[in-house]
């Protein structure tokens, strides 16, 4: 009966009966039961259909989508940490060193090579041969100074260590330009000379790189076990401190000892006015050290193995220890 059946969408409210049309047939507006619910089936599969379809897309695009990079945000250091015994330092490399086991990377291991003096472009490759060179660590021994300190990228041997040292000249000419136009506009004579003490530690660096000189006193290299021991045998090598942990040369902080270090990792004191008062921005973190002047002549040569080392019980000249 009519009065038991669920109301339907399909039909109009129900009302009173007018006659016999309102009361059975098809006339009534009533379709069958096969026509009135084929409407229905067809919308809700083709809804299924259309979540179907959404879901595959979806999923695809989070297949397609890159894996975010988990070493962001990670920083390795390598090397001697400031306060630190450079003799322990030493003696712990050389343990890491012996004890790194043969296989792992077919592109070898990263390390931290330190040399007991500076060397300039020209020897380099020989000095480091038979392992990858990724980048090298400089600064201008400059006595008494401060002296930026600088890595470079390197792939080829020594063409792009020169190319970068006439980089670091260029951008010390601009450092000392600023530094100069700062004394001229200074009013107070303590701020004046800060200036001029900059503009001439940035004049002597620029001049320095631009001779080619004995600056490079670390290298980051990569390379085989047996081929990191056999450079550690080397003369002027120093040290070399595996990092196997080290994945990205972006995200790392590389701190080798100065090769007039040898006792403690410190930065002595600057025996000159500080030229610390009009850093420019471009300037980097620097390191005091007090080491002998450097010659043009000195391009493809070792730098003098006697230093005086702010380290000496007495002050007096030392010879740079391995």
């Amino acid at each position: 009966m009519r009065a038991t059946e669920p109301p339907r969408s399909d039909q109009p409210p129900s009302g009173p009966d007018t006659g016999p049309a309102a009361a059975t047939g098809p006339a009534a507006g009533r379709a069958p039961a096969g026509v009135a619910r084929r409407p229905r089936l067809l919308t809700s599969a083709a809804l299924l259909a259309v979540a179907a379809v959404l879901l595959t897309v979806g999923w695809a695009s989070r297949q397609d989508r890159p894996v975010g990079d988990r070493t962001v945000g990670e920083v390795t250091r390598v090397g001697i940490a400031s306060g630190d015994p450079i003799p322990g330092y030493l003696r712990a490399a050389a343990a890491e060193l012996a004890a790194l086991p043969a296989g792992g990377s077919t592109a070898g291991t990263y390390a931290l090579v330190s040399f007991s003096a500076y060397v300039a472009p020209g020897g380099l490759a020989a000095l480091l041969d038979g392992v990858s060179v990724a980048e090298v660590v400089v600064r201008a021994p400059l006595p008494g100074r401060q002296s930026e300190i600088v890595r470079l990228p390197v792939q080829w041997l020594p063409q792009d260590v020169t190319a970068g040292m006439a980089g670091v000249a260029a951008r010390k000419d601009r450092e000392a330009a600023d530094q100069r136009t700062r004394a001229a506009g200074a009013t107070d004579p303590e701020l004046r000379r800060g200036y001029e003490t900059g503009a001439q530690v940035a004049a002597d660096e620029a001049a320095a790189y631009r001779a080619g000189c004995a600056c490079v006193y670390a290298a980051v290299v990569r390379g085989g076990p047996e081929a990191l021991r056999a450079l550690a045998g080397r003369p002027r090598v120093r040290s070399v401190e595996p990092a196997p942990e080290l994945r990205r040369l972006d995200r790392a902080v590389v701190t080798p000892p100065l090769p007039e270090q040898r006792d403690v990792a410190r930065p002595p004191a600057d025996t000159g006015p500080a030229p610390g008062v009009g850093e420019t921005s471009e300037a980097a973190p620097k390191v005091v050290v007090s080491s002998p002047p450097v010659s043009p002549a000195s391009a493809g040569e070792v730098a003098p193995s006697a230093a005086t080392s702010p380290y000496a019980a007495d002050g007096g000249p030392e010879a740079v220890p391995r």
